[in-house]
């Protein structure tokens, strides 16, 4: 079984390291898959001031994400290098549904706590139909992003 045991200085901030297997399954049952009478029931999110996230364990939560996202190539999902920051629905080369498009959010930590939280609350008509029940898993995800900078060497005009 592989270990994910982190990213240099993340990891030692972490609390234990993260079996691949273990996580996917954690971030399988936090996932709902669009029912709108499940969507209901996803966990209000928390202020992102009581918690914080170890990206060590987002690195392997995320890779429940990649079945839509990437994070260098757009996908179903848009790439997620240097999504932190960026405004909703920009990244030019991928087809956003308008909703989304004109939503004017900006990809800060709360906004993608909201989001991971329930995106058909926060902008009705998006195509993103999962959810991330989990709080902390959440967190762990965001900081995982968070890390995720495009390179002075990829240039503006490389993914982000």
């Amino acid at each position: 079984m592989r270990t994910v045991s982190g990213f240099s200085t993340t990891a030692s901030r972490c609390q234990g390291s993260v079996t691949l297997p273990r996580a996917l399954l954690a971030l399988a049952g936090s996932m709902l898959v669009g029912l709108p009478a499940m969507a209901q029931t996803a966990a209000a999110p928390l202020p992102l001031a009581v918690r914080s996230g170890c990206a060590a364990r987002g690195a392997a939560l995320y890779q429940g994400c990649t079945g839509c996202h990437s994070l260098d190539e757009n996908d179903l999902g848009p790439r997620h290098r240097g999504v932190v920051g960026r405004r909703a629905g920009t990244v030019g080369d991928f087809r956003y549904s308008e909703a989304l498009r004109l939503s004017g959010l900006i990809w800060d930590e709360a906004t993608l706590d909201r989001w991971l939280t329930d995106p058909q609350a926060l902008v009705p008509g998006t195509r993103m139909y999962y959810t991330v029940r989990d709080a902390q898993a959440r967190a762990d995800i965001i900081a995982f992003l968070r890390q995720q900078v495009v390179s002075p060497a990829r240039g503006a005009s490389g993914p982000g």
